[in-house]
């Protein structure tokens, strides 16, 4: 499981670079975000959440059954909306409330 970074999306902000808890992704000589080895990626999707862009994807390769869809996150306050786009283009939204996500 790995992340991929759309180079045209990416603003260069930096925040990605700041949350990865495995200091993989830096930002290139193109003020681009980069991975560095994206076989270390955890899957953790704390990039993917900070990205005000939307330009990281956790790739859904289907070792785990996501036949190479792409799962993109835009935040919105407390809302998280994760879109999951398939590989035929179709998409489904899944919104979450962050404030109601470790209540058990």
């Amino acid at each position: 499981m790995s992340i991929e970074i759309n180079k045209e999306k990416c603003v260069g902000c930096g925040r990605c670079t700041e949350v990865c808890p495995g200091s993989l992704i830096k930002i290139g000589e193109n003020s681009n975000a980069e991975i560095k080895e994206p076989q270390r990626c955890w899957g953790c999707v704390s990039c993917a959440k900070e990205c005000p862009v939307q330009a990281i994807a956790l790739f859904l390769g289907k070792d785990i059954g996501g036949l190479g869809g792409r799962l993109f996150v835009k935040k919105e306050e407390s809302l998280l909306h994760w879109t999951i786009v398939k590989p035929d283009g179709r998409k489904e939204i899944i919104t979450v409330d962050s404030r109601e996500s470790n209540k058990y």
